[in-house]
């Protein structure tokens, strides 16, 4: 069973999965999350494929997911860090910290609120860059390639590359690929047709679409709506 709720972090999500013992396949999305499994705190890092978790019949995981280019913020660590990858909040923070933060999620009744708490805290003061992060990130996700989105903000495509990488884990380029997936994802499941879905969606066609999902996603689109 899996919930969430908007976050009181900006353009974040808080949520929590009963675990049913089944594997579960865990897409890109441009997003980086502080889980926590009842016994420690880990960043799930930005993607640029999908995932596969097992846990036990009735285990329970809570989570905050961050907008894309937020999470750096938080944690003071590059994405690029934490790229396809899980690491423990120990690894980057002091353990008197961690030790803290861990303390006071595990006696919560609430532990999504207390990672909530605990980001904002962390993020109180935005970076100067918060403002070009966003824009960045919006930018991809209406589908322009790295030369235009570079013009849009003043930079040079190798000054995008850089700050793009440390804010989301890659380059605009994957960054506007995994958003685009996830927008035809969100098209198809509302019930319409592949080639439909492609064209909303910004594909070239519907053979493009196909081969973006497999790829990112291991599985075709057909499976992930069944």
């Amino acid at each position: 069973m899996y919930r969430e709720r908007a976050s009181r972090v900006p353009g974040g999500y808080v949520w929590s999965s009963l675990s049913t013992g089944n594997e579960v396949r865990v897409l890109p999305d441009g997003c980086m999350d502080l889980l926590w499994d009842g016994h420690e705190i880990l960043v799930a890092g930005p993607d640029t494929h999908a995932q596969l978790f097992h846990s036990e019949a009735g285990t329970t995981m809570t989570g905050l997911r961050f907008a894309p280019g937020y999470a750096p913020r938080v944690l003071g660590v590059p994405a690029s860090e934490f790229t396809d990858d899980r690491v423990a909040l120990d690894a980057i923070w002091s353990p008197t910290r961690v030790r803290e933060v861990t303390d006071a999620v595990a006696a919560s009744e609430d532990p999504s609120a207390t990672l909530e708490t605990v980001a904002l805290g962390r993020a109180s003061e935005l970076d100067t860059d918060a403002a070009l992060v966003e824009e960045i990130a919006a930018l991809a996700r209406a589908g322009h390639n790295s030369t235009t989105i570079a013009s849009r903000v003043g930079f040079s495509t190798r000054q995008l590359q850089r700050r793009s990488t440390a804010a989301f884990g890659y380059g605009t380029k994957t960054l506007a690929r995994v958003l685009r997936m996830q927008r035809a994802l969100a098209i198809a499941r509302r019930g319409n047709p592949p080639a439909d879905t492609a064209a909303r969606a910004g594909y070239a066609d519907q053979s493009h679409l196909a081969r973006d999902v497999k790829a990112m996603a291991g599985v075709p689109l057909g499976a992930l709506l069944g």
